[in-house]
C-alpha cells in the first residue's frame, strides 16, 4: 500500500520520437507504476491537424476527458506510486495540470520520421510511403516543429532522443530521484 499521492510523469516527443518505448521501459523499471498511452484513447481533437497547428496548436482544443478520468482514478488508488503518461502536451492542457514531472524526448526529426515509417508503413507499398514523405515535406513537418516551439520549452526536462533507450531511462530515473530527495 502506498501512503502518498502518486507522482505523475508525462513523456512527450514528436511522433516517432520514442514516447511509447520510453514510457513502457520506465513502467518496467519503476516499482508500483501504471502507464497510460495517449494512442490507446479515443480522444477528440481537431479534424485537420495542420490547420490546428497553423492556428497556434492550442492543445485545449483536444478533449482528453478519458485520460483525465483514468489519471484521477489512479491518483485515488492505494497501490500506485508512479503514473506514467505517454502524452504529447506536457502541462499545457488545462484539464491535466497535476503532472509532477514532464520529460520531452528531443528526437531529431529525421530519426523520428525514419522510426515512424518503419513502425507505420512496414508492409505498405512504395507509392504510399512516397506520398507520406511528400505530405511531411509540404505540410506535416510544421506539426513536428510546433512541438519544438510549444511542448519542449514547457517541459521540466529535455533529453536527447538520439541517445540509447537505456541512457534515456537512466536520465529520467535520475530526475525522478532528484524530485524525491
Amino acid at each position: 500500500m502506498i501512503d502518498s499521492k502518486p507522482k505523475i510523469i508525462a513523456i512527450a516527443a514528436v511522433s516517432g520520437g520514442g514516447k511509447t518505448t520510453i514510457t513502457s521501459r520506465l513502467n518496467q523499471v519503476l516499482n508500483n507504476s501504471k502507464a497510460l498511452y495517449f494512442d490507446d484513447y479515443n480522444v477528440e481533437g481537431p479534424e485537420d491537424i495542420i490547420d490546428w497547428v497553423e492556428r497556434g496548436a492550442d492543445c485545449n482544443e483536444w478533449s482528453i476527458e478519458p485520460i483525465v478520468t483514468d489519471v484521477n482514478s489512479l491518483i485515488n488508488s492505494s497501490d500506485v506510486r508512479y503514473i506514467l503518461i505517454d502524452y504529447p502536451f506536457s502541462r499545457l492542457h488545462h484539464d491535466l495540470k497535476t503532472i509532477d514531472l514532464t520529460v520531452f524526448v528531443d528526437t531529431p526529426l529525421d530519426i523520428a520520421m525514419a522510426r515512424r515509417l518503419l513502425r507505420d508503413f512496414r508492409n505498405i507499398n512504395t507509392e504510399v510511403i512516397m506520398d507520406e514523405l511528400s505530405n511531411y515535406l509540404s505540410r506535416g513537418r510544421i506539426g513536428y516543429e510546433s512541438m519544438l516551439k510549444t511542448t519542449k520549452p514547457n517541459s521540466d526536462v529535455v533529453i536527447d532522443g538520439a541517445l540509447h533507450t537505456d541512457e534515456i531511462i537512466k536520465l529520467i530515473l535520475d530526475e525522478i530521484n532528484k524530485t524525491e530527495s
